[in-house]
Parts: C-alpha cells; structure tokens; sequence
C-alpha cells in the first residue's frame, strides 16, 4: 500500500472545535496530507488564525462560526460548505467543553445539560447531516477521550460525554459501514487551552502526571497525526474502534 496511504488528496474535510488546540492542529495536519479544509468554531477570530495555516501548508480553507448545539446552523454549514469546496469526504467531531472539576455532588443540573449537549448531542447533530450528504465512502473521526476508556477523577459529567461517544462511535460503525468509518480518537492529556487549568495547578498537575507512564502532557501535533492515519486509506479496515493516544494511562 505505501505511504501514499496515508495521503488526504483530493478530500474534504470539516473538523468542529477547529480554532485552536487539537482541533487547529488537526486541520493543518489534514492540510498537510493534501485535504482542503472547513475548520468551525464558535470563535470566528481564531478560525482565521486557523485558515492562514492551512492556506500556508497548501490547502484551501473555508473557516465558519458554528454552534453544534444548533441543528440549523449545523445544516446550513455544510450547505456552505459544499457550495465552497464541494462533497464533504470527512468530519471530525471535535468540539467540546468541560467547566466542570470537583465533586459530583456539587454538579448543578445546568452545567451537566451544557456538557452533555456539546460534547454529545452537537456530535450527533453533525455525524447526522454528514451520513446524509456521504457521496461515495467518508470517513468520521469523533474525538473522544481517554476519559471514554476510563474514569477521569472530578470529571464525572465529561467521562460520562465522552464515554457516550464512543458508544455513538460504535454505533454509527455498524449501521453505517461499509460506506462511512466510523472511529473514535481519545487522547490523554495535551498541552492546550483546554487542559491549562489542570496543568498549571501545581498539585493537580503533579497528580496527573503521576498516572502518565511517559510522564508528559502531549504536544497537539502528536494528536494530529493519528486522526490523520484514522482519516486516510491507510485505515481503510478500520471501523469501530477508539484509537487511544494517552501515554499509557489506559494501560494501568
């Protein structure tokens, strides 16, 4: 098969939560591989940031603001979309949020409905639209976590997201194949905005570290690379599954 496998000529790919940490990394990696690029996000000022990379590493790049909570909003994108670079090829779910650490007791319903409803019911939104429009073969790549493989301690209503997203991930594997893979990406702790908090808490940080066999956080290109593979031909046979990028933590 080759490494040219692993290439993305010639594909369309939209990637959501695409303004900045892995999710602006995965845009330029796919990018890279030769994929013209849709990076959304609620924040339309980071999205040019986003779009100048990948314009630079030799795509095109069609950057839109969008609440994946929003189901219009999430159809009338992919109407743009199509308009502006043609048939989408791929779609990472990507977007995501978690306010939450501490204790479950001290969780108020509002913030458990926030959580779920981007981390879980916005993934579905947009894997939907996307079944619906496949031209051909596609591939999905839902970005869960290592907290959808294992418990993320104080973190109860985000591993309770992104566990559900592996189930939707194998879900949509089975009732899709074998038009759309359908795989699930979960890494571990990486070196973004997303993760400061933690990782500038000295404690927490120390904690962390103490479960990571590699004791480090990942760099986002190291994410990037692997949502690449699960995008490519070179994973071709693949469907179903969560590929865990964490360091080792799962393996404990």
């Amino acid at each position: 098969m080759g490494l040219d496998a692993f290439s993305l000529d010639g594909r369309v790919a939209v990637v959501t939560g695409g303004s900045r940490g892995i999710g602006e990394e995965i845009s330029v990696a796919f990018a890279e591989a030769g994929a013209d690029v849709a990076p959304v996000a609620r924040s339309e000022d980071a999205l040019e940031a986003t779009a100048d990379r990948i314009e630079d590493a030799g795509g095109t790049a069609h950057p839109r603001p969008l609440d994946v909570t929003n189901v219009a909003a999430v159809e009338a994108m992919f109407d743009e979309v199509e308009a502006s670079l043609g048939s989408v090829d791929v779609l990472v779910n990507n977007a995501g949020t978690n306010p939450f650490f501490g204790n479950p007791r001290d969780l108020d319903m509002e913030t458990w409905n926030q959580i779920l409803n981007v981390n879980v019911t916005g993934a579905f939104h947009c894997a939907r639209e996307f079944g619906r429009r496949v031209n051909g073969t596609g591939a999905l790549v839902n970005v869960a976590s290592v907290g959808g493989v294992v418990a993320l301690p104080y973190q109860a209503p985000y591993t309770t997201s992104k566990h559900a997203m592996v189930g939707l991930t194998k879900a949509l594997a089975v009732d899709w194949a074998p038009r759309i893979r359908v795989n699930a990406l979960a890494p571990g702790y990486v070196k973004t905005e997303f993760t400061k908090g933690v990782r500038e808490s000295e404690g927490i940080r120390q904690d962390i570290l103490d479960t990571i066999p590699q004791d480090r956080f990942a760099e986002p290109e190291e994410i990037a690379t692997s949502a690449v593979y699960l995008a490519s031909d070179a994973a071709r046979y693949v469907t179903g599954e969560v590929h865990v990028a964490d360091g080792g933590i799962a393996a404990r």
